[in-house]
């Protein structure tokens, strides 16, 4: 490209800007943003109404800090709960923006199981601040990964998708090669804690070729829903055993039992 032409882009770049303004703000006025959860009108696109929003019931403190679930009262201290200290996790902390129950489960059903992408950037947004104690604290991004046959059926990785909406929003690097799914395992729903760990024996490994790129990282671990936490223990205990320093869990959604 020839100077003159560059600098008639650069000329133009203001009115063309301007143009494509115009154009999403005409666009608004015919199709207004709709609700990601019930299509109700919005005032902002990828976001929820009102209704939906009070729907969702966030978790914030006081939770248990190693868990990251909520306790019923607040005792003015951070504390970890009874489950945290008989039955210690393989990941140092976890934390969700939600309870899986309403519009938070509606919302994750819809981007697993609806091919709904689109939802991921809101999600993974709001992750991107559920998670800020830990992103500040983490080295490198890696999602909780398929087996490469549910991949196939799926099309795509929903922990993988919101892995790289937290990864654009905190700057931090994501690698979704640095853990494996080896082991096909059955579906977790209805499995008892026990076997839940049977189950996912094995189920993760750090390839070869990753193992240097973990050496002595904080990895902070995404995935869409944590239930029992076994899924989360296997991939951290793989992702220690390849190599990494610590291992964080990042979710959307977590179940709750009451402490």
């Amino acid at each position: 490209m020839s100077m003159e032409t560059r600098f008639r882009m650069a000329l133009l770049e203001p009115a063309l800007s301007f143009g494509r303004r115009l154009a999403q703000a005409a666009l608004g006025l015919v199709y207004p943003p709709g609700c990601i959860a019930c299509q109700a009108a919005t005032g902002q696109p990828h976001g929820l109404c009102a209704a939906c929003w009070s729907g969702i019931r966030f978790i914030e403190r006081p939770f248990c800090e190693r868990l990251g679930m909520p306790f019923q009262i607040d005792l003015g201290q951070p504390l970890l709960s009874p489950a945290a200290l008989a039955d210690p996790p393989v990941f140092e902390r976890a934390r969700a923006v939600a309870e899986y129950d309403g519009t938070a489960s509606l919302l994750v059903h819809r981007l697993k199981y609806n091919d709904r992408l689109d939802l991921a950037r809101a999600l993974g947004s709001m992750m991107t601040r559920a998670g800020a104690e830990l992103l500040r604290d983490a080295d490198v991004i890696v999602p909780v990964p398929l087996h490469r046959w549910r991949l196939w059926r799926r099309r795509f990785n929903q922990a993988m998708a919101l892995a790289q909406v937290v990864a654009r929003d905190s700057g931090l690097p994501c690698d979704p090669s640095a853990l494996a799914r080896v082991k096909r395992t059955r579906r977790q729903v209805g499995l008892t804690k026990a076997q839940r760990r049977e189950n996912l024996q094995g189920a993760f490994r750090v390839p070869p070729e990753a193992g240097a790129r973990l050496k002595g990282k904080r990895v902070l671990l995404v995935d869409d829903v944590l239930t029992t936490g076994s899924t989360a223990n296997a991939a951290a205990r793989a992702l220690l055993r390849g190599g990494a320093a610590r291992v964080d869990i990042l979710a959307f959604a977590r179940v709750v039992q009451e402490l």
